[in-house]
């Protein structure tokens, strides 16, 4: 867990995941994939009576409260998570897109997912790395498994020691989505209308 990945995953938090609160929802269920402690984890985040908050990973430790047996089968309910999180696991998952699929499976259709992956940086197996991000790869997932890009967007940070740039990426799975009425598309943080930057998937 680096220390980009905490600051995105609090600006996603700030824009879309503290939206969510109503008063028919005062409890938003938060579902980590590859939630095992790594040097943190975003667990200290969802702490309290605001947040029921299930890590899922691929072997027991710190951090886990589920142990997968396949990573690509959640153990879950269809549309039982208002936020899926996935930080730092995608670039090790093998079948990536088969993952992604089943985190648009267990999350609410008003809910949304959040990826935080890096598109540079050096091979760190853990136990593989196999895959870097752009934004364009990030909308074309969304696309493929159905769901709507909400932002997606590119940091200048230092991921692993070297110079690189970490896509941030937030999907929403209705047609209407909670939250800010704009996205952002990372070019200087300018706003952008939906038209320009949503995937409409019918």
């Amino acid at each position: 867990m680096h220390q980009s990945s905490k600051e995105n995953l609090l600006r996603c938090k700030e824009r879309y995941i503290d939206g969510l609160f109503s008063a028919e929802r005062r409890r938003l269920s938060i579902v980590d994939i590859g939630s095992a402690d790594v040097n943190g984890s975003y667990r200290s985040y969802f702490e309290g009576e605001l947040y029921e908050y299930t890590g899922l990973d691929l072997q027991p430790g710190p951090g886990v409260d589920l142990t997968l047996c396949n990573p690509y089968e959640y153990p879950l309910a269809d549309n039982c998570a208002d936020i899926v999180l996935s930080g730092q696991m995608m670039e090790h998952c093998e079948f990536f897109w088969v993952a992604f699929k089943e985190m648009a499976r267990i999350v609410k259709r008003d809910g949304y997912v959040v990826v935080i992956a890096p598109s540079a940086g050096p091979i760190h197996r853990y136990p593989v790395d196999c895959y870097r991000f752009y934004p364009d790869g990030l909308r074309a997932l969304a696309k493929w498994a159905g769901c709507h890009v909400v932002d997606v967007w590119l940091d200048n940070v230092r991921f692993y020691r070297h110079p690189g740039f970490a896509a941030r990426f937030v999907i929403g799975r209705s047609g209407v989505l909670p939250g800010r009425p704009s996205v952002h598309d990372g070019r200087n943080d300018a706003v952008v209308t939906p038209e320009d930057q949503v995937v409409q998937v019918g």
